[in-house]
């Protein structure tokens, strides 16, 4: 008897033709140079326009904003297939969509949509969004940035760190305390042109991976904006911040699910060239059972992640939980696969000329950055002992 798969794990035609169309452009774009743009620390700024002309950037923004409105399925699909050719420009499916144009478009003004959204849409201006500081990582509630009004414009004075894109950013959205003596509920968001006066930036600071995604710390000394870049209502940003977290975890564990499968590619195409003992070690039991842990990790990490962007598609927002389990298992598998993959490879995994090492250094990235493997245990642990309110 033959089962009839389930229509939420089957692509449609137009996604397959999506993700035929994201997987051509990363061999025939990306990949050729990925090595030589990460040994380079270049951003390949040229690159990223070709992404926002073929529809890349826009996935889930409507089409009255430069966008095709495919959806946050159609979006993940684009991420895992941009990343498993260079992680570094999987970032920019944050910079430019999720961390700025569609927070901009849940919580912006009509005024603030039409003027910034297009143009993060198309590339005609990269993005950052801004809510690490030096003292405030994981936990975000300790930020020191403050926006202070004056009349019809704020202040900003603080620092924020580990920004990616943010020495070439045109635009950023921006996190600080509006009044700090309130707490979380104190914060605010903010739409600010990165060339204001008194916006600095540090020197590009070096990461183990993601290497031609520039990351710097950003310096905000009485940058004077104007009251209307105010993203949604005074008071709003943690709210704000949290919708946005959400959505840049998703396309985070779509990064990780690509660089898995980029491991898993050069892996068995290792295994299958490389002779040992008179037969291709791909023959060997041993590595076999690698190889089949490696790709039962990632197909188990892609049906999280499609699951959280189905669920997105279908409305519902308050996936909270299911985007954590998403981004936890994507993160971790990568790590593991690229352990295992640098073991198969051996001594030319070693190689500074072979693409493992650089795919193990992005893999590792995984684990910390948009929200540690431990933030996300704990919002897996303590709904399941029902510590906290059950996002459903």
């Amino acid at each position: 008897m033959k089962l009839k798969q389930c229509p939420d794990f089957e692509l449609s035609e137009e996604l397959k033709l999506i993700q035929k169309t994201a997987r051509d452009f990363a061999k025939t774009e990306i990949m050729p140079s990925a090595a030589a743009d990460e040994r380079a620390r270049r951003v390949q700024r040229e690159t990223i326009a070709k992404m926002g002309e073929l529809g890349f950037l826009g996935c889930p923004i409507p089409e009255e904003y430069g966008g095709n409105g495919t959806g946050f399925l159609a979006h993940v699909i684009v991420s895992e297939e941009i990343a498993r050719a260079s992680c570094s420009l999987g970032v920019t499916l944050n910079t430019q969509t999720m961390g700025t144009s569609r927070t901009i478009l849940e919580f912006g003004t009509e005024e603030q949509k039409a003027k910034y959204i297009p143009k993060l849409v198309a590339a005609e201006w990269l993005g950052c969004f801004a809510i690490s500081e030096p003292d405030a990582g994981n936990d975000v509630a300790a930020m020191t940035t403050t926006a202070t009004r004056h009349n019809d414009y704020y202040f900003i004075n603080g620092t924020k760190t580990w920004i990616s894109f943010a020495q070439v950013a045109d635009v950023g959205v921006v996190f600080a305390y509006t009044d700090p003596k309130l707490g979380h509920h104190g914060m605010s968001a903010f739409i600010i042109e990165m060339d204001c006066p008194g916006i600095s930036f540090s020197a590009d600071q070096e990461k183990l991976g993601w290497r031609s995604a520039p990351t710097a710390e950003i310096y905000f000394e009485n940058t004077k904006i104007s009251a209307n870049n105010l993203l949604g209502k005074s008071g709003q940003g943690f709210e704000i911040m949290m919708r946005c977290l959400d959505n840049v975890r998703l396309t985070a564990a779509a990064r990780a699910v690509g660089n898995s499968q980029s491991l898993i590619d050069e892996s068995v195409k290792y295994a299958t060239q490389r002779q040992q003992f008179g037969q291709r070690i791909g023959q060997f039991q041993m590595v076999q059972e690698v190889i089949a842990r490696m790709v039962v990790d990632t197909e188990a990490a892609r049906l999280l992640t499609y699951r959280s962007a189905n669920q997105r598609d279908k409305g519902i927002f308050n996936n909270t939980l299911e985007i954590s389990m998403a981004k936890y298992y994507a993160s971790e598998a990568a790590s593991r696969i690229a352990d295992d993959a640098f073991k198969i490879t051996g001594a030319y995994g070693c190689s500074g000329q072979h693409p493992i090492g650089r795919l193990l250094r992005d893999a590792k990235m995984h684990q910390i950055l948009d929200g540690s493997s431990n933030i996300h245990k704990m919002i897996i642990g303590a709904d399941a002992l029902g510590f906290r309110r059950a996002n459903r």
